[in-house]
């Protein structure tokens, strides 16, 4: 079955993790795929060679030209499935009328429907609350469909590998690796993990905390403002935008994901992959897939106090426990959210929804 994929965004995040590593994996597997996506985007250099590729501005809501684009393109690839990733490319994409192609528009937050997603044929979900939303705006039942985020299979560096990474990184010899990473804006919680960061003791059974904070954003300025405001500039590593994490997930001690609001917790996953402790706050998405003391220690969101108590809990933890809970994480994600297992089930869902076929 042929599918085509839409990526209107120029940053790299969850839906466009899922739209590199899907598109990549159904392509090895033998479905044809071709690819949409914006010129300058950081998706298109990191698809593989043999999938064709076509760029579309997609500038904002009201740029006809994309739209006139992309209906020319459906025509000319003639594929069963149009499936978007988020606003921008699903409200862009209208697939004409005489074609019997499929749109599946993917949500991966609690995005507004009107204007945006209504007009599709089907629609993902990446967690059970987020198709009950879909399903409360108004969306027929039978044509909205949970595919959690998933993972691709890890990729370990060799061990020369990390201790030139942990040379770069000006480590103290007894450093406590705690390692974060996400987008810099407000909802990921950076700025309590700072504070939580700054409550926690300089050393814990002799080892110096020390936070590897990767990311990039419009919150990277006041983070490190206050970054300074606390005295962690010791403490703490800027490390910038890391396109793979990988590396930084095998050194950690103890992964730690601060969100205030996140619909599915991808980053959670990465840890796992590497069969990593995890510290993280009970928001919607990790509360849907993890379970406290178990594969990961929870706290509350938002509260920098409670944060900087379960990290000393980890910190001080017998390395046997936190083996078992990372353990326990990575069987966790070999049951439920594998490349694997995310592409059949796409795949499954191409062929339900071309079953159910357009709606007119």
């Amino acid at each position: 079955m042929k599918s085509l994929h839409v990526m209107g965004s120029r940053g790299y995040g969850g839906a466009e993790n899922c739209y590199v590593h899907l598109t990549k994996k159904l392509a090895a597997d033998g479905h044809e795929t071709v690819a949409i996506n914006r010129p300058g985007s950081r998706v298109a250099p990191m698809l593989s060679v043999g999938i064709r590729q076509h760029q579309v501005p997609m500038a904002n809501q009201w740029d006809l030209y994309s739209v006139l684009k992309m209906r020319r393109l459906i025509r000319a690839e003639q594929p069963q499935i149009v499936q978007t990733y988020m606003g921008r490319a699903t409200r862009l994409t209208r697939v004409p009328k005489e074609l019997a192609a499929i749109h599946i528009a993917r949500l991966g937050g609690f995005y507004k429907i009107d204007g945006y997603y209504r007009h599709a044929d089907a629609w993902i979900g990446i967690t059970h609350k987020l198709c009950d939303y879909l399903l409360q705006a108004g969306l027929p039942r039978q044509r909205i469909f949970r595919i959690p985020n998933f993972v691709p299979p890890p990729v370990p560096a060799l061990s020369d590998e990390l201790a030139a990474l942990r040379h770069s990184l000006n480590l103290p010899d007894n450093a406590l690796l705690l390692v974060s990473f996400g987008r810099f804006v407000e909802k990921k919680g950076f700025a309590d993990l700072l504070e939580a960061l700054a409550r926690l003791p300089i050393e814990v059974a002799g080892r110096r905390p020390v936070l590897l904070l990767g990311g990039d954003g419009a919150q990277r300025e006041p983070l490190r403002a206050q970054c300074q405001r606390l005295g962690l500039d010791e403490r703490v590593r800027f490390l910038g935008w890391l396109e793979r994490p990988d590396p930084y997930l095998q050194i950690a001690d103890v992964v730690v994901f601060p969100s205030r609001h996140e619909p599915m917790g991808r980053i959670l996953q990465e840890a796992w992959n590497y069969a990593k402790p995890v510290v993280c706050t009970r928001s919607e998405g990790p509360s849907e897939i993890a379970t406290d003391e178990v594969n990961v220690l929870f706290c509350p969101v938002g509260d920098p106090v409670a944060l900087a108590e379960r990290l000393l809990l980890a910190l001080q933890a017998d390395p046997a426990d936190l083996r078992q809970l990372g353990g326990e994480g990575q069987a966790t994600l070999r049951r439920h959210y594998t490349e694997q297992a995310a592409a059949a089930s796409y795949v499954e869902l191409y062929s339900e929804a071309t079953r159910l076929g357009r709606v007119r």
